[in-house]
């Protein structure tokens, strides 16, 4: 996961920033999607720099003016199959408590490649135009939108006094292939795809290159909006096209009552077509049609609940698998490698694949010299996917017994299928990346101290722990003297490190790389022991076997038996209580607590029963979240809350039984409405 957070990262940063991307869009949805497996089969491991939350990238490094979107710009889940849109709509109807018969209207239309842009309109007249960005903060490019003949200075009709026009900025396949050729025979840069010169022909200083490139926009939607004119998505976007702006000639309304094979109709209709359309498209979006269900809906993360971008299938390719590497993790993982002859599948060049463990080797029976079968999408990018020669006369891989960095044995735990290294601190591989983590961006993030800096410090002997990341303001000297660092660079570095002297708990917890403790997890541990030595003691005694320990820690939401094994291997290693020792000798992280927003209910933990009759349980739990207050599925001694709707049983009784406060449906639309 922190491979995936780091890669997608990247690619975000030369897709949305530099508009250079290094794979294609099916190789990043498919990155994006295995983080999102990963997140959901291990949510105590998610990141706080998870790449589920966020959207583009940062455009602090524009040399574009920046502009804070007033209503967020999000992206789209994806799927990649019928079962995937099923799956959606079942989520849906599940939040809205819908009957199976009541028909889900949704919208559809071709899902553009091009670049978002948002365009603000006072009084029907065109005010500021800004990219995406971070979906927080893009960049203005209002001169430059200017120069594109599909969006209009001036809103003709019934325009609402502040409404912002959100859409797509696309150069059509024509377009692309005669300003290429025009960039060749000038000696200019090639642009990869329609998307990349679209992204770089609107993101210009100089609004005469845009003005000279042959942009195209669609609108999709709406921003802020001082009134919205309809209740449907369909009635909005039609009113948006009734005022001038273009939007998807295969833009449908589907009533529902096809259910899920209509929505599929439409997307195979779309995908035959998709050769001949004259801009390049990617798959298909789906829209709840209803807007005040989309209002229900709400938003998870980086994306709303009530839209899915349905996206069409990977490429294939033969080639062959010409060695097999293995790499060692910060947790001492061997991950192995697949080396291939490279070979294009659908425009990119492939030339290693990963072969995640020792029991997917022996499942597709490759060595190396077999032929394999490559595919661009899947769970992991590139997926090796079929070996076409598994008969032939090779000795089978051995996977190997021991660490190729340290010589330490390597072995699989019971009822695990990874192999990793025992050789802990005293693993080259391990150590890095361990100190990499410990100052990546979701543990203390320490600008200045990167991945190359690290092994240069680490090969010279200056750093081997975590603590001795706060001693290098003793080596001022020693790093001036190296090649490339400057005074100023050097006093940036440390002064970086000086001010994570008082670091978050949970994110020094996080730091530490503890197994099974990730960002979600380390908060939900000092949320209950607010300081690492109170939560020290417990795993300590835990791991003696003391049962008031270990049901403490399992009492917390989201801790199970492995965390609390995993921390009390920890402290049981001698070197692991070594370092924890050392690195708090360096710092003092304040007591950690959680800020709750104002409402009856913030910092209470609320447990919901019955049926509810206005809202699905999900939804309930969500706004009980945005309260403040924490939702439980079970009641004790620490509940202060018991909503219950019709048909409550036991944990009616139980609340009765412990004196717990106990409301209605009623009563917590009440409490909902009196916070805001």
């Amino acid at each position: 996961m922190m491979r995936l957070a780091k890669q997608i990262a990247h690619h975000d940063r030369l897709y949305h920033a530099e508009d250079a991307p290094e794979i294609t869009d099916q190789e990043y949805d498919a990155l994006v999607r295995r983080n999102g497996e990963l997140e959901k089969a291990f949510p105590e491991l998610v990141r706080a720099d998870s790449p589920s939350r966020k959207v583009g990238h940062s455009a602090a490094a524009s040399p574009l003016s920046k502009v804070t979107h007033s209503v967020r710009m999000m992206s789209l889940d994806n799927a990649f199959s019928g079962e995937e849109v099923a799956e959606w709509l079942a989520r849906v109807r599940r939040f809205l408590s819908l009957d199976e018969d009541e028909p889900v209207a949704v919208t559809a239309e071709d899902k553009i490649d091009g670049l978002s842009c948002s365009l603000r309109y006072e009084k029907g007249v065109l005010v500021q135009a800004a990219t995406r960005g971070d979906g927080q903060v893009g960049e203005d490019v209002t001169p430059n939108v200017r120069h594109i003949v599909d969006i209009p200075e001036r809103l003709t009709g019934d325009v609402p006094e502040i409404f912002e026009v959100r859409g797509e900025v696309y150069m059509a396949k024509q377009d692309f292939t005669a300003l290429n050729a025009a960039q060749h025979k000038a000696g200019g840069k090639l642009f990869a795809n329609p998307r990349n010169a679209a992204a770089g022909s609107l993101r210009q200083k100089d609004a005469s290159v845009t003005a000279s490139r042959p942009l195209k926009f669609w609108a999709h939607g709406w921003g802020a909006a001082s009134a919205v004119p309809g209740e449907t998505q369909e009635e909005v976007v039609r009113a948006i096209e009734s005022w001038g702006f273009p939007v998807s000639p295969h833009f449908v309304r589907l009533d529902g009552t096809g259910g899920l094979d209509a929505i599929l109709a439409h997307y195979e209709t779309i995908a035959a077509a998709r050769p001949d359309m004259p801009y390049e498209i990617d798959g298909v979006v789906y829209k709840v049609d209803r807007l005040d269900w989309q209002a229900r809906l709400g938003s998870v993360g980086k994306a709303p609940r009530w839209a899915l971008a349905h996206k069409f299938p990977a490429e294939r390719a033969e080639t062959t698998l010409e060695s097999i590497d293995i790499q060692v993790g910060r947790t001492g993982k061997l991950t192995p490698v697949g080396r291939l002859a490279p070979v294009l599948v659908g425009g990119v060049t492939v030339t290693n694949v990963t072969l995640h463990n020792r029991d997917e080797i022996a499942r597709l029976g490759v060595r190396p010299g077999d032929r394999v079968v490559v595919q661009r999408a899947g769970d992991v990018i590139p997926q090796l996917v079929e070996n076409l020669t598994p008969d032939a006369e090779r000795a089978p891989y051995v996977f190997p017994d021991n660490c190729p960095e340290c010589g330490s044995e390597a072995v699989a735990e019971e009822g695990e299928v990874d192999v990793r290294c025992t050789g802990g601190l005293i693993c080259p591989a391990q150590r890095t990346e361990r100190l990499k983590h410990f100052v990546s961006r979701g543990a203390l993030d320490i600008d200045g101290l990167g991945e190359k800096t690290i092994d240069q410090f680490f090969a010279l002997g200056w750093l081997e722990s975590p603590a001795d990341i706060f001693r290098l303001k003793d080596r001022r000297a020693d790093i001036l003297a190296l090649d490339g660092w400057k005074e100023k660079s050097v006093d940036n570095l440390l002064a970086s490190i000086e001010a994570r002297r008082e670091p978050d708990a949970a994110r020094l917890l996080f730091g530490l790389g503890i197994r099974h403790v990730g960002s979600v997890t380390a908060r939900d541990l000092l949320k209950h022991f607010h300081t690492l030595p109170a939560l020290r003691d417990v795993a300590e005694r835990a791991r003696q076997g003391e049962e008031d320990a270990v049901a403490e820690l399992t009492a917390i939401d989201g801790i199970g038996s492995a965390v609390v094994e995993a921390l009390g291997d920890f402290f049981h290693e001698e070197h692991n209580r070594a370092v924890w020792d050392d690195i708090l000798r360096q710092v003092s992280p304040p007591r950690f607590e959680v800020e709750t927003r104002n409402s009856a209910v913030a910092g209470k933990t609320v447990v919901f029963t019955g049926k509810l009759e206005t809202m699905s349980r999900d939804e309930a739990k969500a706004q009980a979240e945005r309260l403040g207050a924490k939702a439980s599925g079970s009641v004790s001694a620490k509940t202060d809350l018991l909503v219950a709707g019709p048909g409550a049983g036991s944990k009616m009784k139980k609340a009765a039984e412990l004196g717990i406060e106990v409301i209605d449906e009623a009563g917590w639309a009440a409490i909902v409405a009196a916070a805001g």
